[in-house]
């Protein structure tokens, strides 16, 4: 028994003598371990915007503009599409929960102190979008439209307008209507690169509003994950996300104007390039396929879009573009992980510059944003799936 007790007190005495060599060499270890804190932790930490005290957290805005945190504690929901009603609340889908939430402010002190369960027991919702008073929700394989209650912030079954095929790599659908009543919904491939079984896949469908004949309208789109019209033109914009494992700086990421036509996946890439992995192509293919508008840094992630039209916001950034940067998750030195702002000149886009970054400290990511939506004040709202937030962005 004295031996057994002795040799484990030699066995701890050596294990501290490890521990006080390493500490001297290599300093405090606590600095290795894993970071477990996210943006929304650190934007509360330092309390409200609303008292004027100065926000010392690593995410950075232009001057004149401040961060909050309109909602968070969701347990282990993933907020994601963003949609204000008709009303002025907003919601926003939760897709790892089967749910769609109403963030519900009611005294209006920019932070939201309920979170109203609309819908829930849905397969990977996603996609959120309003028409004549009417909820149109994009789940992974059907699009469903919903009497909207605007006093209850309530959700009743009205009709399912169509099927989807399922998504494998890239479940997400997105909503959008243009003015005239058109519906467009965008569907991401099933797979990195490869040819698919249904023409819905890696494409943006057409309907009208009670989801009669709904056909292919634009193809060859890899993951135009959001799509947004420009209410200056009613034309529709999307992102577009390139192919993985053709290293670190190539394909490009793209914004397109999406019309009629091919945009070249899976046989083209970027500005009608073709992808030598596809066997049955060749460049003339590719010479016939749409061009971006714009390229953006590979693997950069672009998710949700939006137009700027905001008295909240310098008349000279107005009609400009937002776009949320979810940030790489295959590149050798991450990339991405923020909000840009989009100069836009009729349908060109003319340079870009960081809006809100901080969101990557290093190689940890504190934060993944995810889509953004505009207020009826003006106000800005951004979801952000890692920290499991959504963020509120006013200027002073």
């Amino acid at each position: 028994m004295k031996k057994a007790v002795f040799i484990s007190a030699l066995i701890l005495v050596g294990i501290l003598g490890v521990w006080y060599v390493l500490r001297r060499e290599v300093g405090d270890l606590r600095p290795l371990l894993p970071v477990t804190e996210n943006a929304a932790d650190k934007v509360k930490q330092t309390n409200q915007r609303l008292r004027g005290e100065p926000l010392d957290v690593p995410l950075k805005l232009p001057a004149g503009f401040r961060i909050s945190v309109f909602a968070d504690e969701m347990g282990s929901g993933s907020p994601r599409d963003l949609q204000i009603t008709p009303g002025g609340s907003l919601l926003v889908s939760i897709p790892n929960q089967g749910q769609v939430l109403a963030l519900i402010d009611s005294d209006k002190d920019g932070t939201s102190e309920e979170k109203k369960v609309v819908l829930q027991g849905l397969n990977r919702p996603h996609g959120l979008a309003f028409w004549e008073d009417k909820l149109y929700v994009a789940e992974e394989e059907e699009v469903v439209r919903y009497i909207w209650n605007e006093n209850e912030k309530t959700a009743e079954f009205d009709k399912k307008l169509f099927d989807l095929p399922a998504g494998g790599r890239h479940w997400t659908r997105t909503i959008e209507f243009t003015p005239d009543g058109s519906m467009y919904v965008s569907l991401g491939s099933s797979c990195d690169v490869c040819r698919e079984n249904h023409p819905w896949l890696a494409a943006v469908i057409k309907s009208n509003a009670n989801g009669d004949n709904p056909q292919v309208f634009a193809q060859g789109l890899r993951n135009a994950v959001f799509i947004k019209v420009n209410p200056s033109t009613n034309k529709l914009w999307g992102v577009e996300m390139g192919r993985d494992f053709l290293g670190d700086d190539k394909p490009p990421d793209e914004i397109n104007i999406i019309k009629e036509g091919h945009y070249g996946w899976p046989y083209c890439y970027g500005d009608k390039i073709y992808d030598p992995a596809m066997k049955d192509g060749d460049q003339s293919f590719c010479d016939s396929t749409a061009s971006p508008v714009y390229e953006i840094e590979a693997h950069s992630a672009p998710l949700g879009l939006v137009f700027i039209n905001s008295p909240l916001f310098p008349q000279n950034w107005q009609g400009d573009l937002l776009v949320a940067y979810h940030g790489s998750w295959n590149r050798s030195t991450p990339v991405g992980y923020k909000v840009v702002r989009l100069d836009v000149e009729g349908e060109n886009i003319v340079s870009e510059e960081d809006f809100l970054t901080g969101f990557l400290q290093g190689t940890t990511a504190l934060g993944r944003p995810v889509d953004l939506e505009f207020g009826k004040a003006g106000e800005l709202y951004l979801s952000d799936d890692k920290a499991k937030a959504v963020y509120l962005i006013i200027s002073d």
